[in-house]
C-alpha cells in the first residue's frame, strides 16, 4: 500500500480495534507505516491518567506482532522507524525494562555513536532517554554535541524545542553551550508566530532555567505571541508563561486583558495552582484586575478546602498588598477563618505570618489567631527557617501587634515583646519619591517662607516614618519642626509617588494604606499629596497655591 495512502488512512481511524482490523487486511508494511501505526494507537489510547485499557492493546495480537518485528529486526530498521517505534512503546506505557525496550534503545544509541542520525532522529532519541532515564542521562550531552555541527535555521519548531529541553537538563557550566543558544535564539525568532500553545510555554521556561535575560527579542516576541493563547494553556503551560513574565521583568497590556477576559470564564475549572500563580502575576507586577481578583475570590470560597496552604496563601495575599476587597469580601473572610480553624498548624511559619499580616492591611483582623502568633513557641519557630526573623519579617509582626493596639481595643491576649519589634517598618513597595518629595519641598518653602517650620522623613515613636510633618498651635499658627512645646494639631504630608499605587491607578497599595489609616488614629492630620496631582504644576508658585489649599483649606494668610 502507497505509504502516503496508508498514513491518511490510518489518521481517519479513532480506536485501537480500528487501527489493529486495518493493519491485518494489509499484507505488508514498511517500518515507518509500522512505527506510525503505533504512534496513532498510542494518540488514541492513551490520556492524561495513562493507558485507558492496557489488556486491549498490550495483549492484542497485532500488537505482539509488530512487537516481535522490532525487537528481532532493530538493526534493519530505518532510523526513522526505529525511533517512532521507541517513542510511541513509551507512551503505551511498555516495561522500560523489557527486551523489547532494551533492543530499540541500545540501537539507536549505536546509531548515535556512528554519527548516523538526522536532526529529527536525534530530537525523538533526546525526547525518549529524557522519559526513560531523566535529565541524569549522560547521552543527552552527546546528541547536544551532535546538534552544534547542524544547519539551526532549517530545524522545524518541534526540533527546536526539543533542544532546548535538553539544554535545560545538561547545562550545567555556566556559558558552555551560549553559543548554540545564541544562534538558537536567533533562529527561534522568526518562526514565533508558527509556535503552538504548547511549545510557545516549553521555549519560554527553557529561558529562564537557562538564565537568557540578554535575548530580549525573543523573549518579548514570545510574550506577545502567547497573548493569542491564553484560552489554550493548560494549567501547567500557563504557569510556565506567568513566571517568564516574572522573570524578565516582561508586562503587557493585552496579555493582562487576555487573562481578565479568560479567568473569569475558567475560574471553576483552572488547578488552584495556575490561579494561585495568576494572582502572584498580578501581585507583584502591583497590576489590580478587579475581574481576576473577584473571580479568584469566588473561586476560594467554593474550593478553598481542597487548596494546599501556599495556594491558600496564594489567592489572599494579594487582596491586602494590592488593598483590594471584593463584592464578596464577607464570604471570603469567613471562609478563610474557617480553613484556618481547620488547618492552622498545617501552614508554614512564614507562609502563616504573609497571610494573617495582608488580613490587617484590608481591615481584616484576625484576632482569634494573633495569640499563635506572638507566642514564643511561633516566634522560635520563625528564627529557625529562612528568611529568619529579618527586618521584613519583624516589620510584619509590629505593624500587626500595632494594628491590635490601635484597631482592636478588645485584644487581650499576649502582646509582642519589645525584642521582637522595630524601630521603623520597612516598606519595600512604598519607598519615598526623592524627587517628588524635593519639589513639595520646594512648594512647602514658598508658602511657608523659612525651612524650619517644617521637616521631612521624621522618624516617629510609632515605627512609621512621616514624609513631611508640620506642627501647630492651639491657635493653627503653624510652628518650627524643633519646637515640642504647645504643639496643638500635628500635620502628615503623604508624599505619594506612583510606586505607592497600584499600576496604572490611582488606587493605594495596602502598605501606604495602612500607615496613613494608623498616623489618623495616632492623632495625625493626614494629607495626602498624590503624584497625579502635582505633576501637571508648572512651577514654584503653583505648587505653594496647591499646598495652600491642600494643607489650609480654611485659611487666606499664613502667620509664622
Amino acid at each position: 500500500m502507497d505509504e502516503q495512502l496508508f498514513f491518511k488512512k490510518l489518521n481517519s481511524l479513532c480506536t485501537s480495534k480500528e487501527i489493529f482490523d486495518f493493519l491485518s487486511s494489509l499484507e505488508v508494511m514498511s517500518d515507518t507505516m509500522a512505527s506510525e501505526a503505533l504512534q496513532r494507537i498510542s494518540e488514541v489510547e492513551v490520556d492524561d491518567s495513562g493507558l485507558k485499557n492496557p489488556e486491549r492493546v498490550l495483549e492484542n495480537e497485532v500488537f505482539r506482532a509488530l512487537c516481535f518485528q522490532f525487537e528481532f529486526e532493530s538493526s534493519k530498521l530505518s532510523s526513522t522507524g526505529l525511533l517512532n517505534a521507541l517513542q510511541a512503546l513509551i507512551k503505551l506505557r511498555v516495561d522500560p525494562q523489557s527486551a523489547l525496550m532494551a533492543s530499540l534503545l541500545s540501537e539507536g544509541e549505536e546509531r548515535l555513536g556512528k554519527g548516523q542520525l538526522t536532526v529529527k532522529n536525534l530530537c525523538a532519541l533526546g525526547e525518549s532517554l529524557l522519559e526513560l532515564e531523566g535529565p541524569s542521562c549522560a547521552k543527552l550531552e552527546q546528541i547536544v554535541n551532535h546538534m552544534q555541527a547542524q544547519d539551526i535555521e532549517k530545524w522545524s519548531p518541534r526540533e527546536m524545542v526539543m533542544v532546548y529541553k535538553m539544554l535545560q537538563v545538561t547545562v550545567r557550566e555556566g556559558e558552555r553551550y551560549q553559543d548554540l543558544l545564541n544562534r538558537m535564539n536567533s533562529a527561534t525568532l522568526p518562526i514565533v508566530s508558527q509556535l503552538s500553545p504548547k511549545f510557545t510555554s516549553i521555549i519560554l521556561n527553557s529561558l529562564v532555567i537557562l538564565h537568557q535575560t540578554r535575548a530580549v527579542p525573543l523573549v518579548t516576541a514570545l510574550c506577545r505571541h502567547s497573548v493569542r493563547h491564553i484560552p489554550y494553556f493548560t494549567g501547567d503551560e500557563l504557569v510556565n508563561v506567568l513566571e517568564a513574565f516574572l522573570y524578565f521583568g516582561h508586562r503587557d497590556r493585552m496579555f493582562t486583558e487576555a487573562l481578565e477576559t479568560h479567568v473569569p470564564r475558567s475560574i471553576f475549572a483552572m488547578h488552584p495552582q495556575t490561579v494561585s500563580k495568576v494572582m502572584q502575576y498580578c501581585c507583584q507586577k502591583m497590576i489590580l484586575s478587579k475581574p481576576i481578583f473577584d473571580a479568584a475570590a469566588e473561586g476560594f470560597i467554593a474550593d478553598a478546602d481542597r487548596f494546599t496552604t501556599d495556594q491558600i496563601a496564594g489567592y489572599i495575599t494579594p487582596f491586602g498588598t494590592l488593598n483590594y476587597l471584593p463584592p464578596s469580601a464577607s464570604s471570603l473572610f469567613r471562609k478563610l477563618e474557617t480553613v484556618l480553624h481547620t488547618r492552622l498548624t498545617h501552614f508554614q511559619p512564614h507562609t502563616l505570618l504573609n497571610l494573617l499580616h495582608s488580613c490587617v492591611l484590608v481591615q481584616r483582623y484576625p484576632v482569634n489567631f494573633l495569640p499563635k502568633i506572638f507566642s514564643p513557641y511561633f516566634l522560635q519557630q520563625l528564627q529557625a527557617q529562612p528568611p529568619g526573623l529579618d527586618r521584613t519579617v519583624t516589620s510584619q509582626l509590629t505593624q500587626l501587634f500595632l494594628t491590635v493596639t490601635l484597631e482592636c481595643p478588645s485584644y487581650e491576649g499576649p502582646k509582642l515583646l519589645p525584642k521582637y519589634q522595630v524601630k521603623a517598618f520597612l516598606t519595600p513597595h512604598s519607598s519615598l519619591d526623592v524627587h517628588l518629595l524635593k519639589r513639595v519641598k520646594t512648594g512647602l518653602l514658598c508658602l511657608l517662607k523659612k525651612r524650619i517650620y517644617f521637616a521631612s522623613e521624621v522618624s516617629t515613636p510609632y515605627f512609621y516614618t512621616v514624609d513631611i510633618e508640620i506642627k501647630l498651635d492651639e491657635e493653627g499658627f503653624v510652628l518650627p519642626a524643633a519646637q515640642c512645646e504647645e504643639v496643638h494639631r500635628r500635620i502628615a504630608l503623604c508624599v505619594d509617588g506612583q510606586n505607592r499605587f497600584c499600576v496604572n491607578s490611582h488606587h493605594l497599595l495596602g502598605e501606604e494604606a495602612i500607615k496613613q489609616r494608623h498616623l489618623r488614629l495616632l492623632g495625625y492630620e493626614v494629607v495626602q499629596i498624590p503624584f497625579f496631582e502635582i505633576e501637571n504644576l508648572q512651577n514654584c508658585s503653583e505648587m505653594a497655591e496647591y499646598l495652600h489649599k491642600k494643607i489650609f483649606p480654611h485659611t487666606y494668610g499664613l502667620g509664622c
